[in-house]
């Protein structure tokens, strides 16, 4: 499903109502959400904590990250710091529900130790834990999370989190696999900006093999493209 929007804080009230829906339908079991990084992500997490203080803060929301640099907590480069320091931490989610990737410690160790988390904690389905909601950025080169062109054996890796190394900076980076992505109840891309017009016609219109985010196709469950208006411009009847 495509949506087309007139800017960040419409797409923020929309991926609003999809939570909120998703809470509605869920009694009191735990909803696991993956979080992306981004500068997009920043806005909307300024702008759900301004206007869903309320409705958003609610103890069954456990919050992970689809992907994250290998920094400590506070560094800048930290896609864990922007989401607690703009939104979780004003909203005061608890933080037994906060699952961070602990980018300090040894990568390889880490990897294994957020996948082994993820397993005892996510409810499982098709023999593989199963997110209720997963949000993904697209980079310019069609990389999703930390799935990077030139590694697309993290599509379909046995592991369901991996250690991957931009390709410009080599930073280290531990990220979801496709196999975990691809078993979320709900998967949400959000795109915004005219530079990313024609790589969202790659990977939503033509379906490019090149680009790792033309391979996120849930299994099961849905995936909803979230873009503004420029994102948006090059697909037909968008």
């Amino acid at each position: 499903m495509i949506k087309k929007y007139s800017g960040t804080n419409e797409i923020a009230d929309s991926l609003a109502q999809i939570l909120l829906e998703i809470a509605s339908v869920n009694d009191d079991r735990k909803i696991h959400i993956a979080l992306s990084g981004g500068n997009t992500p920043k806005l909307i997490f300024c702008y759900l904590a301004e206007n869903y203080c309320n409705r958003l803060n609610d103890n069954r929301f456990h919050f992970w990250w689809g992907d994250d640099r290998c920094v400590p907590p506070d560094n800048d480069d930290s896609n864990f710091k922007w989401a607690f320091d703009l939104w979780l931490k004003p909203i005061g989610t608890d933080s037994k529900n906060i699952h961070r990737v602990m980018g300090e410690n040894n990568p390889e160790e880490e990897s294994v130790r957020y996948e082994n988390e993820i397993k005892k904690t996510v409810t499982i389905e098709n023999g593989l834990p199963c997110f209720d909601l997963i949000m993904l950025g697209l980079g310019n080169d069609g990389h999703t999370a930390s799935i990077f062109p030139d590694h697309e054996e993290l599509l379909s890796c046995d592991q369901l989190c991996a250690v991957a190394t931009h390709p410009v900076t080599s930073q280290k980076r531990i990220t979801f696999t496709g196999r975990l992505i691809n078993n979320a109840r709900h998967i949400i891309f959000v795109v915004t900006g005219k530079d990313k017009a024609g790589m969202v016609k790659n990977v939503v219109e033509d379906s490019v093999p090149d680009y790792p985010a033309s391979h996120i196709k849930p299994v099961h469950g849905t995936i909803t493209w979230l873009l503004d208006e420029q994102a948006a411009s090059l697909i037909k009847n968008s």
